[in-house]
């Protein structure tokens, strides 16, 4: 079965954890190491076909920095969150299975759509979460969001941190009744039926979500040779 293209990239919150960076600037066009966010996600999604990109708060901004790009920007007057972003923008990505990334964090080492890719079975996942064990989460202070077994299925606990990038079937979508919700509920309907797996990230990430966030990654991508 040939791998999801398509992808949905997420850049539509307000950047609360950012400001008071994001009091002018949306989140993903703040910079790190000289490049916007919102262009470190695009490097890793080169290749995949659709490309969307979700916007809200301060959303013109993000569009005229893609406008010369083939990418798909789709604004949201009201914000839809990740669940409700991807069912809005399901008429431009196309059906089957998605890849989905965060516009608010950098990695090193492989690429992590495609170790997504690599490891993807439609038989047996109805999503695929890319992970990355507590430990080597920079720019993180929580104890994590999943636990997970020795096939790869995932359970809420402490462990690994979601990475913001997953493969993920959007049927599901149709059956929430709210416009804005997250896709986390699909997620909890998953993990009872054994269908929501996960697989580790083999280099580094860091969330770039708040302001202290820039340097640690900067301090991550100098160390892996990556600027």
């Amino acid at each position: 079965m040939t791998p999801p293209r398509a992808a949905m990239i997420f850049a539509a919150g307000f950047g609360t954890r950012m400001r008071p960076l994001t009091e002018t600037h949306p989140k993903p066009l703040i910079e790190v190491a000289g490049r916007p966010l919102i262009d470190h996600a695009l490097h890793l999604a080169q290749g995949s076909e659709p490309i969307v990109v979700n916007t809200h708060y301060l959303g013109d901004q993000i569009a005229r920095h893609l406008s010369d790009r083939d990418i798909h920007v789709v604004h949201e007057p009201e914000i839809l969150d990740t669940g409700g972003g991807l069912r809005n923008a399901l008429p431009l990505l196309g059906p089957g299975p998605v890849i989905t990334l965060n516009s608010d964090a950098v990695w090193t080492g492989p690429n992590p759509l495609d170790t997504l890719r690599a490891a993807w079975d439609a038989e047996r996942m109805d999503a695929l979460l890319l992970l990355v064990p507590v430990p080597a989460a920079r720019g993180y202070t929580g104890e994590g969001d999943f636990a997970v077994d020795t096939e790869g299925r995932l359970t809420r606990g402490a462990g690994h941190v979601y990475s913001g990038a997953q493969i993920i079937k959007p049927e599901g979508l149709a059956d929430v009744p709210d416009a804005a919700f997250s896709l986390n509920l699909l997620w909890n309907a998953m993990q009872p039926e054994g269908r929501l797996f996960g697989v580790v990230h083999q280099g580094g990430w860091c969330d770039v979500g708040h302001p202290g966030g820039i340097a640690e990654a900067e301090a991550m991508l100098e160390e892996s040779g990556h600027v």
